[in-house]
């Protein structure tokens, strides 16, 4: 405890030396020199959940590739640092205060991870660094009107509570349902899309049939034979990656037949991959919060400046959603510097940079920081799950707004 309020007081020295100089003019923060800007980042790039790590790094290496290919912002080029959290808080904790500390970068971007984000949470608030982009839905990031160390958050995709509202919206107005099983891990994920799922079911007039599962459980066939027998109309996977695909499986094996609507985050082709049999018994859907084809079905000019530069570390991540987050977690980073531009850059110039006006999503639409607003982007499409001959998703229904789906 003496150890970390000491790391605090020196972390607020170094925030309170870069607002002024002697003279009372503003100075860089930590992390900046004239030539260069340090960010960085901990992420799993090793054990299981290194699938959506790896790619990810590589969305943000590739986007500051370009930029600094191009010269930089304000005669900047981004230097960039990561680490191998392997999804454990605790290491996450640990580098993100060597991060800050030792590194001593300008800010995160693409804090990845629950686990990471979570243990780290408190502590960043309190030194104020920015952080922009979180690869998870912690509920805690939600935030109406941030303060303080929290104004430097900015977190991005969608927030857990707000993407239940959505499943349940699209459960009713793209399904009819009006009663709708739910499996849900007892973790942050599945306890905040059970959230919005109430709520939003609560408003409707929806039933709903929930059933908690343990978040590290391999047998979920009780809770999938539970839903079944309750005749629900769709059921939702309430979940992350591993225990979504462990209880889509156990739905399947159990002969259901309603259709499944899970997170965004298992909108992967290698997440199909995994349940590809059940979609012999019924459709597998998932929410996404990025649009990358026109209304022709062509994909948009910034997906085919995506696939360029990504295809230039590993051409395997062209096509990989969580390539294309890291990929706008770098955009959105950069945004920022260049509404500072030739201003100095510190915290409060960036900050106060990305609340000016809503940031453009690179592959989406927006996301308004003003006013303290800390919430994420609320729009999202509907993806369906194929696998003719290779693991994919298809657009079923495009990017809308909760009121729009309902609507």
């Amino acid at each position: 405890m003496k150890r970390f309020a000491i790391a605090i007081v020196l972390i607020a020295a170094l925030a309170f030396a870069a607002w002024a100089n002697g003279a009372g003019e503003a100075e860089a923060a930590q992390g900046v020199t004239d030539t260069t800007v340090l960010v960085g980042n901990a992420a799993a790039t090793s054990g299981a959940l290194a699938f959506v790590g790896v790619p990810f790094n590589q969305g943000i290496e590739a986007y500051f590739n370009m930029v600094n290919e191009a010269g930089g912002v304000a005669g900047r080029t981004i230097e960039w640092v990561h680490y191998d959290d392997e999804f454990d808080g605790a290491q996450g904790l640990t580098y993100s205060q060597r991060l800050v500390e030792a590194d001593m970068i300008f800010a995160f971007v693409g804090h990845f991870g629950t686990p990471t984000v979570a243990a780290t949470q408190e502590y960043l608030d309190t030194v104020g660094i920015p952080r922009v982009y979180y690869a998870t839905g912690l509920r805690s990031l939600f935030n109406l009107a941030a303060e303080g160390g929290a104004r430097a958050s900015f977190p991005v995709q969608p927030i857990y509570d707000a993407e239940g509202e959505v499943m349940v919206a699209r459960a009713v107005a793209n399904f009819g349902a009006d009663k709708i099983g739910v499996i849900y891990p007892n973790a942050d994920d599945g306890k905040g899309l059970l959230a919005g799922i109430e709520l939003r079911a609560a408003e409707l007039g929806v039933e709903i049939v929930a059933v908690q599962v343990a978040p590290d459980s391999n047998d979920m066939s009780s809770a999938a034979q539970t839903i079944i027998s309750e005749n629900v109309d769709v059921v939702l996977v309430a979940a992350n990656q591993v225990p979504a695909e462990v209880a889509i499986k156990a739905l399947a094996a159990a002969g259901s037949t309603a259709p499944v609507i899970t997170s965004y985050v298992n909108a992967a082709p290698t997440f199909v991959e995994g349940v590809n049999e059940a979609l012999n018994s019924f459709d597998v859907y998932a929410n996404a919060w990025l649009q990358v084809v026109d209304d022709d079905g062509n994909p948009t000019e910034a997906l085919n400046t995506f696939v360029e530069e990504v295809s230039k570390i590993d051409p395997a991540s062209a096509g990989n959603p969580y390539a294309q987050a890291g990929w706008i977690a770098a955009a959105i980073f950069v945004q920022g510097l260049e509404r500072v531009g030739d201003d100095a850059l510190n915290w409060d110039n960036y900050i106060a940079a990305m609340e000016e006006a809503p940031v453009e999503i690179p592959l989406g639409g927006t996301v308004n920081f003003a006013n303290g607003r800390r919430v994420g982007t609320q729009a999202m499409a509907l993806l369906r799950a194929t696998y003719d001959g290779a693991p994919g998703w298809v657009v079923d229904q495009p990017l809308e707004a909760i009121t729009d789906i309902l609507d």
